[in-house]
C-alpha cells in the first residue's frame, strides 16, 4: 500500500514556519477572539515542535537554526491574549 505524507502548506516568512510547527505540535494555540498565539505550557508538546524543527527544517536552513527560531518564537509567546480582558 502505498503512503503519503501530507505536506506542511508553503509558508511565507521563517517565523510563520515556526508557528506553523508549535501548533502542530500542540505547543500554542490561536485566542479564538484576536487569533493571538498563546502557549500551552506543554513540556511534551515543546519538545514534539522542536524535533520537528530539527528532523524537518525548512530549505536553506541547518536543523540547529530551525531549532534556533522554533525556541525564539515560542519565547516570545506569552500564554495570554494581549487584547483579551485579565480574568
Amino acid at each position: 500500500m502505498l503512503m503519503t505524507k501530507e505536506r506542511r502548506p508553503a509558508i511565507r516568512t521563517l517565523r510563520g514556519w515556526a508557528l506553523g510547527v508549535l501548533q502542530e505540535a500542540g505547543a500554542v494555540h490561536e485566542c479564538e477572539e484576536h487569533g493571538w498565539a498563546k502557549e500551552r505550557a506543554d513540556p511534551h508538546a515543546r519538545e514534539r515542535a522542536l524535533d520537528i524543527a530539527r528532523q524537518e527544517p525548512p530549505d536553506g536552513l541547518s536543523p540547529d537554526q530551525a531549532v534556533a527560531e522554533v525556541r525564539g518564537v515560542l519565547d516570545s509567546v506569552g500564554d495570554t491574549c494581549p487584547e483579551c480582558p485579565p480574568d
